[in-house]
């Protein structure tokens, strides 16, 4: 292929991308004349350009299709979508023919007569056969670099310049037409200094050029990192000025290159306005895409490998979440839907949103696929957040269209997004919100030549972690030589032997690198407690035990040889410093070697705790000392934070010690009834309420003698006697343990925190359902019962409570939080009175608002009483009546 064809090739592949995106553009404002200009010339140029060369067949498409702009731009041919259809038509053609003189150097064969026919009769005005619309060919794979370049930098859309006549040809693009007149500029501008650049200058270069200078630049980088590592090794090198200067040179030189590379997303959205044009018409509805961000830079080869996932994204958004003209109409909105693209840098990283302002996922058709599907059980599901079943739309072959159409139905479009982003290092999540919309969010890399990232060590051997995975660092605490409190922020357990790493409020699966790739044992590892690396993997997180944390390093990706290829969790290899090949290892790819299935394995684990009553459960207990020898207990999940406070950070406010705490004065109440002032250090239990109906974020701090472990046990209060500030005793970890009354304590903090109440004796009761919004009351409300001896389950939406209903679960009480997300608790009771095996249950509303309008109101939806927020002594007394009074009626 020689040079003149190859830069044809370029530029008219240019001039069809923006041609797409001109005439979708002049669909809409049809009186915009500079767009009409510009399409004008861009055919013209086509046409002109083609006969110089001697493309016969492509010149005839493209003098048919001028001839209709012609009639578009003297105004004797109205702009239409009838009428731009055609000219697209014309459009995909010459990109098939295009893509022949590519693939084989001439054109391809074809009759074009029908299309021809078409576009004379719309330039003579006459009603014809509109041609068939011919889909789009994909790039030319190969002939040579020189017909796929790109640019060293993008260049600024050139200014739509006077139509030229129609029988005038242009041998380049560049070239002005010869009739043209420059438009005349608003005022003289002043003369530039004859060496300044030119503004928007460009040249181009091949893309094996790019990538050979790629290469040469990773290859300085390595050597670069191997003289350093050798100038560390020697003190006083006179070689440690030089190196330092040309590491600092090197560095530079690597952004530059880089640069090179990096091209605005909007390269891969200019295909998107037509497709969402051609989509609006094929599906007969009215759709608007926004886009904002297109400037925002990134690789070219992730650019190449995000383009399949953004259009199958924007085709779900388009034919899944929007509605029809009519159903927009029917729930108030604007009969035209909007599909907006974001995207912006974030750390080191580019976030792209895909979002639509349509029906939203509609969770009860997932849920039954789900279920007809046997991905999950009906007790599984109940326990699921929304969340976690939306992510279910990610499995492959998983679709909730009724029919299969052209456009989507066979299921093979959101696996495909979600693999082909993770195997670039990114991620992908969603939110929705029904009859509000749907938004994809994805994170992806800047780059995947050079990295920056973790090196561990595993066994003997070194492995690199790309720091686009890792989250944070954690030494999970062995019995020696740790804290309790460190215990307690991070620790390894076991599940029915699997091993799991309990941080802060969350439960991570575990895996061993070196047991993974059976490594031999590094005995010097491990002995201060276990390095475990923290990973995003998809929507969870993975902790990888390794034994040795090294530092992060700029590394050079290389691609994984062909004979390794086939082990999914190596993602490439790189050179270190000091010479040693290292593998890079794939989080994503060790979830799947492990059958860690991921975000979705999450909602199950919650399913299957919550079809138990969680009285039943064993429960994750503080132990610690207050005030004598004996230990006491407190449920771990009350308890926000364990800090140890200076003596000196304590301080007397209105008669109370208080400390500062985050921002904010945090009021202290020793549990044994007074400060030993010469402790130098208070150990002290954080507990945080925070109420989202009630808009409330509060804090207080027990303060106790000694931490002493959390253990996980049964909680049974056995001996309930009649002790302030005790539920009663039960037997924890072996030993009798008082478990303290943390509603007792949260009043010593605060009077008006919630009214406290006395405890009260009484007989076993059956099974009550607590829906509440707050982890922290819902927390404090099931040992609270429990210890009364009540069988307690919980939830923390009334909409899961209401999918329990549904699954059969049943209930003698219901005990439900007024203020609420997604469902309030009034919309809930009128929901239960409505029918169904709940309809006749007492319901008992909690509430921190004690007023007569307030209390009318839930007594007027169907609540059977009204109790403050905690009134133990108040909802006891009305359980026990409630249940009294439905025992007598049976």
């Amino acid at each position: 292929m020689d040079d003149l064809l190859a830069d044809f090739l370029t530029e008219t592949n240019e001039s069809l991308a923006e041609l797409d995106l001109a005439l979708v553009r002049l669909e809409r404002t049809p009186d915009h004349a500079p767009t009409l200009s510009l399409i004008f010339r861009l055919v013209h140029t086509i046409k002109g350009t083609c006969g110089f060369l001697g493309l016969p067949r492509l010149e005839h498409v493209a003098h048919a299709a001028e001839n209709v702009l012609v009639k578009v731009r003297d105004g004797a041919l109205a702009v239409t979508p009838d009428s731009i259809s055609t000219v697209l038509f014309a459009i995909d053609r010459i990109k098939e023919i295009v893509a022949g003189l590519a693939a084989s150097g001439s054109e391809p064969a074809g009759d074009d007569s029908k299309l021809v026919t078409s576009l004379n009769a719309l330039a003579e005005g006459r009603s014809a056969p509109a041609a068939a619309p011919v889909p789009a060919a994909p790039p030319p794979a190969a002939p040579a670099a020189a017909a796929a370049p790109a640019p060293v930098a993008p260049a600024p859309l050139p200014a739509p310049a006077p139509p030229a006549p129609a029988a005038e040809a242009s041998p380049r693009r560049e070239a002005a037409p010869a009739a043209a007149a420059p438009e005349p500029a608003p005022e003289p501008a002043e003369a530039a200094p004859a060496d300044a650049p030119v503004a928007g200058q460009t040249i181009r270069v091949g893309v094996d050029v790019l990538e050979d200078l790629m290469t040469l630049v990773s290859e300085l980088v390595l050597t670069r990192n191997q003289l350093l590592q050798l100038a560390r090794s020697q003190e006083d090198s006179a070689f440690a000025v030089p190196l330092q200067r040309l590491s600092h040179i090197t560095s530079d030189l690597q952004e530059g290159v880089m640069k090179t590379r990096m091209q605005p997303i909007g390269n891969a959205w200019n295909k998107l306005p037509r497709l969402v044009r051609d989509l609006a018409r094929e599906l007969d509805k009215r759709i608007d895409l926004v886009m904002h961000g297109a400037e925002t830079e990134l690789d070219r080869q992730v650019l190449e490998l995000i383009k399949d996932p953004l259009t199958h994204m924007v085709r779900n958004s388009a034919d899944h979440g929007l509605e029809t003209p009519a159903e927009r109409r029917a729930a108030g909105k604007p009969e035209t839907g909007r599909i907006a693209l974001n995207a912006f840098h974030e750390g080191g990283h580019i976030i792209i949103e895909v979002a639509d302002d349509g029906r939203g996922l509609p969770v009860d058709r997932i849920r039954a696929k789900v279920l007809s599907r046997g991905l999950a059980t009906e007790a599984e599901l109940a326990g699921m957040t929304d969340a976690q079943i939306y992510r279910f739309i990610f499995r492959a072959g998983f679709s909730t269209a009724a029919v299969v159409t052209a456009v989507s139905g066979r299921g093979v479009g959101m696996d495909v997004v979600k693999t082909n982003i993770e195997r670039i290092g990114g991620t992908i999540d969603l939110r929705s919100t029904p009859g509000q919309g749907t938004t994809f969010l994805v994170k992806i890399p800047l780059t995947l030549a050079i990295v920056s990232a973790l090196i561990v060590q595993a066994g003997r051997e070194r492995f690199a972690i790309p720091q686009i995975s890792v989250v944070e660092l954690v030494r999970a605490a062995g019995s020696d030589g740790a804290t309790a409190a460190d215990r307690t922020e991070s620790r390894i357990e076991r599940i029915n032997g699997t091993p799991v790493l309990r941080l802060r409020d969350r439960l991570l699966p575990l895996v061993s690198l070196a047991g993974l790739l059976r490594l031999e044992q590094d005995p010097g590892a491990g002995e201060a407690g276990q390095c475990i690396v923290v990973t995003q993997v998809g929507g969870s997180m993975l902790g990888i035990i390794v034994d040795r944390v090294f530092d992060t390093e700029e590394i050079v990706v290389k691609p994984v040889a062909p004979i390794l290829r086939h082990i999914t969790m190596f993602s490439g290899n790189t050179i270190l410093g000091d010479g040693s090949v290292i593998m890079i290892l794939d989080p994503n790819g060790i979830a799947r070697a492990n059958g860690i299935a991921g975000s979705e394995s999450r909602g199950t684990e919650t399913a299957a705790r919550t079809t138990v009553p969680q009285s039943e459960q064993r429960t994750a207990m503080l132990l610690f000392r207050a005030g004598g020898s004996s230990p006491k207990a407190v449920p771990l999940s009350l308890v926000a934070r364990l800090e140890d406070i200076e003596r000196d950070r304590i301080e007397i406010s209105a008669g109370q010690p208080v400390v500062q705490y985050r921002g904010r004065l945090m009021p202290l109440v020793p549990l044994s009834g007074t400060l030993d002032t010469d402790k130098e250090r208070q150990a002290v239990l954080v507990f945080n309420d925070v109420d989202r109906g009630l808009g409330r974020d509060r804090c207080m701090g027990l303060v106790v003698d000694e931490i002493l472990d959390v253990v996980e046990d049964l909680l049974r209060v056995e001996l309930s006697g009649d002790r302030p500030g005790l539920l009663g005793t039960a037997v924890v970890a072996g030993r009798a343990t008082d478990v303290i009354d943390t509603a007792y304590w949260l009043t010593q903090a605060a009077q008006d925190w919630f009214r406290a109440g006395r405890k009260s004796g009484g007989a076993r009761a059956p099974r009550v359902l607590v829906v509440e919004d707050s982890d922290f009351f819902r927390n404090l409300l099931v040992p609270a019962l429990s210890a009364e001896g009540f069988e307690v389950t919980a939830c923390e939406t009334a909409t899961r409570a209401l999918r329990l209903r549904d699954s059969g679960a049943m209930f003698e009480a219901v005990v439900s939080d007024i203020e609420m997300p997604e469902m309030n608790g009034l919309d809930f009771v009128r929901t239960l009175r409505e029918g169904g095996a709940w309809a006749g249950l007492p319901v008992v509303a909690l509430s921190g608002r004690m007023n007569e309008a307030e209390m009318a109101a839930g007594r007027g939806a169907g609540f059977t009483d009204y109790v403050g927020k905690f009134d133990r002594a108040a909802l006891l007394a009305s359980l026990r009546q409630c249940l009294g009074e439905a025992a007598s009626a049976a």
